[in-house]
């Protein structure tokens, strides 16, 4: 099932982005200029596009499986997460990847490092209660022992 999306690209002589094969469920992001990333450091590559998120969605931005072995980079907070109303004018994606590496990792525009993936979310409405009726589980990582 798809759904329509309102998308901006910033630099039209590059490609919008796809869903690569039919099983994808996440489409690639393309680095809209060349990055120099020196070893050890964080920085963020514009994705070439403004998403309009829709109601009850979230965009969430991964790294692509093999970008950690192709170019040494890893998404530092380990997703990002797009909320539906950042989609103004210059709300451009950006992708923040971490060089783990000790060299300086060369990215080339066009590169496809990233992908998003439309997520339903829900938002709660919080009900305070003085006790919780479920019994503890024993703490933080208790399922660990």
């Amino acid at each position: 099932m798809s759904m329509k999306v309102n998308i901006k690209r910033i630099d039209k002589t590059l490609p919008l982005p796809k869903y690569e094969t039919a099983g994808s469920v996440g489409f690639d992001l393309i680095c809209r200029e060349s990055a120099e990333i020196s070893p050890q450091t964080i920085v963020l590559i514009p994705a070439n596009v403004i998403v309009e998120t829709p109601p009850g969605y979230m965009l969430m931005v991964c790294a692509r499986s093999s970008t950690p072995r192709k170019f040494g980079l890893m998404v530092p907070q380990g997703v990002g997460i797009v909320d539906n109303d950042y989609c103004g004018e210059e709300d451009e994606l950006q992708i923040q990847v971490y060089n783990f590496t000790n060299e300086v990792v060369h990215v080339e525009r066009g590169s496809r490092i990233a992908q998003a993936i439309f997520v339903r979310v829900n938002t709660a409405e919080w009900n305070e209660v003085e006790q919780m009726h479920s019994p503890s589980r024993g703490g933080f990582g208790s399922t660990d022992r």
